[in-house]
């Protein structure tokens, strides 16, 4: 038996990209799986998927807005039994809007990307963590970015949220050093997910562009170090880990073909 075999993992943002590649690789392992995001059409189909190819896992779909405290409390306060003991949080929820000028970047746009990649990820490892401390087992693993290690032109805001990410990260791992619950980031580099149609507010192209020319990374990649991570022994912690797709060095050094 694995070490994730009936171990419950919570993952936000499920319904594409990462979240939903961890909820694949995670089935694999024999986890159950509670699968939340806005979209609620999408997580239904995904648990339908894995029930029927996984017939040892269970799994719990919610709709949830990662930015709506009071929804998270009643979505984990509502946990049925087979699920409320969760072992393993992915806070993967998150996303850029736009690639603007610090002096052009809308109130709305700022609002949106703190609410989602700060406030949802805190609000919900409030919502999780002491109910890990409480079992003297568990392990946050928060989906951070190479924005949260080197800040780029027109992208201050989703800088700024990524870099507060890393800090907030390290900050409770030092907060959960006397106990057994670990703490994680991985931090990708280019992915080839909805993030950049996201960013371009639904310019295909644009969004095309971003991996024009080389090959980025695709969403199983990160899921499987992810549920690598959150696979190891209970006294191993990989604390902070950056992954590029090799065509790439740095934010903003990639070789084109």
């Amino acid at each position: 038996m694995g070490r994730l075999q009936g171990k419950v993992v919570f993952i936000t943002g499920a319904s594409s990209g990462i979240g939903e590649a961890c909820a694949r690789e995670f089935a694999k392992e024999g986890a159950h799986l509670v699968l939340t995001a806005r979209r609620l059409d999408r997580l239904e189909a995904l648990k339908q998927e894995l029930t029927q190819a996984h017939s040892d896992v269970q799994v719990l779909a919610a709709q949830l807005d990662v930015r709506d405290k009071i929804q998270i409390k009643n979505v984990v306060d509502s946990l049925p039994a087979p699920f409320k003991d969760v072992h393993v949080l992915v806070n993967n929820a998150g996303g850029a809007i736009g690639l603007d000028d610090l002096v052009d970047v809308s109130e709305e746009d700022i609002d949106f990307m703190l609410n989602t990649n700060v406030k949802g990820l805190v609000f919900v490892t409030q919502a999780l963590v002491p109910g890990m401390i409480e079992r003297q087992a568990g392990h946050v693993i928060n989906v951070g970015s190479i924005a949260g290690k080197e800040a780029y032109s027109q992208g201050s805001i989703y800088c700024a949220a990524k870099h507060a990410v890393g800090a907030i990260t390290k900050s409770l791992m030092i907060e959960l050093v006397d106990t057994p619950v670990n703490v994680s980031c991985i931090c990708p580099g280019l992915v080839d997910t909805e993030f950049s149609t996201v960013r371009f507010r639904g310019d295909k192209d644009k969004a095309d562009n971003v991996y024009k020319g080389m090959q980025p990374l695709v969403a199983q990649d990160i899921a499987e170090i992810i549920v690598f991570t959150a696979n190891r022994p209970p006294h191993v912690q990989i604390a902070d880990l950056l992954v590029f797709p090799s065509a790439q060095a740095a934010s903003k050094i990639v070789s084109r073909k």
